[in-house]
C-alpha cells in the first residue's frame, strides 16, 4: 500500500485533481511522460493552517493547453505546413524532418505538386525506396527501381482535436472543497 505524507492527507482535493488530470492525459493517449508533467503543491508545508493554499500545474503548459483547447495550427510564414510521410524518415535526434533538412541530407531536390483536391505534395524524382521504407537517392544509371516518391504533404492549416477537458475536473474539485473543509473541521473538534 502506498504511504501518503501528512501534507497529502491534508490536501486530498489537490491530490485528487492531480490524479484526475494525469488519468485524463493518459486516457487520451498522450503518454505517461506528459502525464507526469502534472505537479501539485500545498502551502504551508508540514502544518495545518486556516490560510492554506494549493496549486496544480503542468511543467509542459503549452502542450497540455493545446490538447485542452484544440487550436488551429498555421504555418509561421503563412504558406504551408509540411507534414512528413514515412518515406521522409526522421530528422536529427529522431525528431520531425523539415523539407530543407531532407534535401541537404539526401542530396535530392523536392518538386512541388499542386493538387486541387486533397493536400499538395513535395515529391522526390528519381529516388528509390530502401528497406526501411525511406526515399533515398538512386545510384542506378539505367533508371531501374527509380520512383517519384511523395515526401511531404502540404496543408494550409491543421485543427488539433480537443482531447482533454481539464476544466471539468477543476470545477468538480473546486465544488468539493467547502465540504472537505467542514468534514475536517468537525473531525478536529471531536
Amino acid at each position: 500500500m502506498k504511504q501518503t505524507s501528512p501534507q497529502e492527507e491534508r490536501a486530498p482535493s489537490c491530490r485528487l485533481l492531480k490524479t484526475d488530470w494525469r488519468r485524463q492525459i493518459t486516457g487520451a493517449g498522450l503518454g505517461q511522460r506528459l502525464a507526469k508533467s502534472i505537479r501539485a503543491e500545498t502551502w504551508p508545508k508540514g502544518t495545518t493552517s486556516i490560510g492554506a493554499a494549493a496549486l496544480v500545474w503542468s511543467k509542459a503548459p503549452a502542450i497540455v493547453g493545446a490538447h485542452d483547447t484544440g487550436p488551429l495550427i498555421r504555418s509561421e510564414t503563412g504558406f504551408w505546413l509540411a507534414i512528413p510521410t514515412p518515406a521522409a524518415g526522421r530528422g536529427l535526434r529522431g525528431g520531425k524532418i523539415t523539407p530543407g533538412e531532407w534535401e541537404r541530407r539526401r542530396g535530392l531536390r523536392l518538386r512541388f505538386v499542386y493538387r486541387r483536391r486533397g493536400p499538395s505534395l513535395l515529391v522526390a524524382d528519381r529516388a528509390r525506396i530502401n528497406k526501411r521504407g525511406q526515399a533515398v537517392a538512386s545510384r542506378a544509371k539505367t533508371g531501374r527501381n527509380q520512383v517519384t516518391a511523395p515526401i511531404f504533404l502540404l496543408v494550409p492549416q491543421v485543427k488539433l482535436p480537443k482531447r482533454l477537458d481539464l476544466d471539468r475536473d477543476t470545477e468538480r474539485t473546486h465544488d468539493s472543497v467547502p465540504g472537505l473543509i467542514v468534514a475536517n473541521w468537525v473531525e478536529g473538534k471531536s
